[in-house]
């Protein structure tokens, strides 16, 4: 059965490139917990041969079209460390 967020999604674009399959879930997790539905493609071939990663594009964080300017709003808040937690600092409840 087709994922509710997906089935209308249309077209995909790509937010981000990533040579780390986790960096690549990491930022997926950002965009999910912002509302919009992303998906990691390729990651699977960086765990099978890290080798290639870079011939490859590295994993792709892809959401759909319609939302790729608020992907990289919340990417860049994520790269500037707007989401970091300062020592001894616990995430909110």
């Amino acid at each position: 059965m087709d994922h509710p967020d997906r089935r209308s999604a249309g077209d995909y674009a790509i937010a981000a490139r990533c040579l780390d399959a986790t960096q690549a879930h990491v930022l997926r997790g950002c965009l999910a917990a912002a509302g919009i539905a992303a998906v990691v493609t390729d990651d699977q071939h960086l765990q099978a041969n890290s080798l290639l990663a870079p011939a490859l594009g590295g994993a792709r964080v892809l959401v759909p079209e319609r939302d790729l300017a608020a992907a990289r709003d919340v990417l860049a808040a994520y790269e500037r460390g707007d989401f970091a937690l300062r020592d001894g600092e616990l995430p909110p409840e």
